[in-house]
């Protein structure tokens, strides 16, 4: 099927399934979670791949069922408190191609009834992927500040100071001390309910590929 927009249905479910979170309601209902939210969402993967590849060329977009671009429906509840078996939300992500990579920047989609928004980055690098960003961060400040000049609002935690071998008056001081390096837009309904919304999420990878352009080179990555 082709993507025509995130009806109705797919943000009805999503509420019935935050109010009725056990394993016997969603076997009930797991047909319609194949056909209202599962089968848009995987047509929204497919259809965006091709336009991805406009941006750059070595971020994948997987419509597999299980193992590609959509995160699994199901919550890993081993050492969580909230032991509800199912997210209230799904979350899409279209990450660079470097075999190699612990912690690749990804384009994230996160859709759920009241909070939508799409974007990109590393969010929670391991440590020494975080190092790396760090330093090109360091060694190349011009080049950061030109990513900060077209995507200024970048998201996440960060130290009470600047880490260690790094100079406290660093030009980035305080982007050194950033723990993540994300930015994102917010969506309406009815931004996700139109079948032009494929093409306002381009718009947003497209806003952010700078940023997206500077993770993968701190890497070692092509673009």
């Amino acid at each position: 099927m082709a993507f025509t927009g995130f009806d109705p249905s797919f943000f009805k479910f999503l509420r019935a399934l935050k109010k009725h979170n056990t394993r016997e309601w969603f076997t009930e209902h797991k047909a319609e979670f194949q056909r209202d939210v599962e089968a848009p969402a995987l047509a929204f993967v497919t259809d965006l791949a091709p336009k991805l590849k406009k941006i750059s060329p070595r971020f994948v977009a997987d419509p597999k069922r299980s193992g590609g671009s959509m995160f699994r429906i199901y919550r890993d509840t081993r050492f969580s408190h909230d032991k509800t078996p199912y997210k209230t939300h799904i979350g899409l992500r279209f990450w660079h191609d470097g075999a190699e990579l612990e912690s690749p920047p990804s384009f994230y989609l996160h859709l759920s009834p009241g909070e939508c928004f799409g974007g990109g980055g590393c969010w929670h690098p391991d440590p020494v992927t975080l190092r790396r960003i760090r330093m090109r961060i360091s060694d190349a400040p011009k080049e950061w500040k030109a990513v900060l000049a077209s995507t200024p609002d970048i998201e996440g935690s960060t130290l009470k100071r600047v880490p260690g071998g790094f100079p406290a008056d660093h030009p980035c001081a305080v982007d050194l001390m950033r723990k993540d390096h994300f930015a994102s837009e917010d969506y309406t309904a009815a931004d996700l309910s139109s079948a032009t919304f494929l093409d306002r999420y381009i718009e947003t990878c497209a806003h952010i590929a700078p940023l997206m352009k500077f993770l993968t080179s701190a890497q070692g990555q092509r673009w």
